[in-house]
């Protein structure tokens, strides 16, 4: 059998590279301009490698029920992690993948392709375009992990985004966010400020030495208008490699503080993180 061998290839956003991890037979870290992406087992599309990603799952599982089957839209693609996870563990369910980098789409459909009949439609398009497009009420789960290089766009920051999501979410849907802040946690603060403004229950989850601004790094933000079991979710962060706080209620809306909902006019990226910030598959 042939050893495999990296893939390095330059798409419309970036130089990508996939890169077997020599422990897992079948498994490829995918890097775009250096920074780690995603993490991807073909034999076992359960595992989550990525901390921040392991959160994600938690939330799924928490929020949409363990095997249930769910529609999902995933603004962000990498190597497709989270929509294998979603179609092994939950059969049936119809998921949404919108990607704005479609020579990147077609790497990860070349060398890590999705088994057939997965329920993964992939969409080549700008994030916040597609979901303004969407119909109402069209998912019950909307994931939002994009990054251009290493900062979430300004344009998937502000209030009409926020509101545009709550949109195609139904009734009882759930809001996820990969966001990544340091203190003073100015862009944090400000997420979390706006999606208050457009949700009634919000949670977040992150390592305590990022709460603390001891270091930079990942913060998922989830929001519903249903009460979030945010005990249930605690319980399971706590017992990953690298266990996380969640924070509801009173201690979100302390962290806060005086933030305001962000508009059109006052949108920015996120901070450039730190050199080496994500620089390692913990980032």
């Amino acid at each position: 059998m042939n050893e495999p061998i990296p893939v390095t290839r330059t798409t419309d956003h970036g130089t990508a590279k996939l890169m077997p991890d020599i422990d897992r037979e079948r498994a490829w870290l995918l890097t775009v301009d250096g920074a780690p992406q995603s993490y991807v087992d073909l034999d076992e599309p359960a595992h989550l490698e990525f901390e921040y990603v392991r959160r994600l799952g938690h939330v799924l599982d928490v929020t949409a029920g363990a095997g249930r089957a769910v529609d999902v839209v995933h603004l962000g693609g990498g190597a497709l992690t989270l929509p294998r996870y979603v179609a092994v563990t939950r059969p049936g369910s119809r998921q949404d993948v919108v990607e704005a980098d479609r020579g990147l789409l077609d790497l990860v459909a070349e060398h890590l392709p999705l088994p057939a009949g997965s329920g993964v439609a992939l969409h080549a398009a700008d994030a916040r375009a597609w979901l303004e497009a969407a119909p109402d009420d069209h998912a019950d789960v909307l994931i939002a992990d994009v990054f251009g290089g290493s900062r979430v766009p300004a344009h998937l920051t502000t209030l009409a985004y926020a509101r545009e999501a709550e949109r195609v979410l139904r009734a009882g849907g759930v809001y996820l966010a990969n966001l990544a802040d340091g203190a003073p946690f100015a862009f944090l603060r400000s997420q979390l400020a706006t999606f208050a403004a457009v949700f009634p229950e919000l949670v977040l989850i992150a390592e305590p030495g990022v709460l603390r601004g001891r270091r930079f790094g990942n913060a998922v933000l989830v929001a519903s208008h249903r009460p979030l079991d945010s005990a249930a979710l605690a319980r399971r962060v706590a017992a990953d490699a690298f266990p996380a706080r969640v924070e509801h209620g009173a201690a979100v809306r302390r962290f806060t503080g005086s933030a305001r909902p962000v508009e059109e006019a006052d949108a920015v990226p996120s901070p450039e993180p730190p050199g080496g910030a994500f620089g390692s598959p913990q980032a």
